[in-house]
Parts: structure tokens; sequence; C-alpha cells
């Protein structure tokens, strides 16, 4: 049908000419309600969203030569978390020549996972990137 045509019977309806595959020969048209249309695919979209897993990552710092008193709060925080949902990445920062004894680090990481072990298991083994070693912990399933 002739483009005229077809923008004059959308005209009559109150409705709009969109343009479906352009690129096609004759190209394809369809009368509709753009406005309706686009409402209901910010909608869907929104659906999608909404249905969407979303993950928080919560970090925790501490050093090597921690003291009994912080390791107890931090597990604690690290405890609720979890208990939220959130993964907590426990990361052993080190300073100065603190980065030699790397077998100290891995220690208080062992600790914190073993006092989490009730409702997290690590993601992976712990791992040393430069001057931190970190571990992610993630809820069990």
């Amino acid at each position: 049908m002739p483009l005229n045509e077809a923008l004059n019977i959308a005209k009559d309806r109150n409705l709009d000419l969109a343009l479906v595959s352009p690129n096609t020969v004759p190209p394809v048209c369809k009368i509709m309600n753009y406005g309706k249309y686009k409402f209901e695919q910010a909608k869907r979209e929104k659906e999608a969203k909404k249905k969407q897993k979303v993950f928080e990552l919560k970090e925790i710092r501490v050093t090597p030569n921690i003291e009994e008193h912080d390791f107890q709060f931090k597990s604690k925080n690290a405890r609720k978390f979890i208990d939220d949902g959130a993964k907590v990445k426990i990361t052993v920062r080190f300073r100065g020549r603190e980065v030699n004894n790397v077998k100290l680090g891995e220690a208080v990481i062992n600790k914190f996972i073993d006092a989490l072990s009730d409702v997290a298991s690590p993601e992976k083994k712990p791992l040393l990137e430069g001057r931190n070693m970190f571990v992610i912990l993630s809820k069990k399933a």
C-alpha cells in the first residue's frame, strides 16, 4: 500500500504508523499506538530488572597481627553481612616488612574461614596480590 494511504488510515484511527523492517523490499510498517507500545516496553524492562539477582560485596580489612577482640568484632560484622545476603571479602593488608611473613596473613584468613564456616564458605583459596591477601566468602547453599 502506498505511504500516503497508510498515513491517512493511521490518522483516521488516531494511531501511529511505525516502521517495523526498513531494509526489506518493500519496507514493512505497522499501525499502532506508539506511546502505549513504548510504555509497555519500559514496563517489561522494569519487571526484568526486578527479577535480577544483585549481590553486594562487603570488604573487611585486617592486618596480620590482629588482636583477639578486633578479630571477634570483625568476624561478628562479617557474619551479619553474610546473613543479610552479601558476599564478604576479607583482605589482609601487609605493611612494610610484614610482606615477608605471608604465613601470618594466611593464618588470619584461615581463622576467619573457620570462624564463619557454619554460615559461609570460601569461593577460592586465599590469593596474594601485591601487598594484599584476600579471600571472598559467600553464603552456604
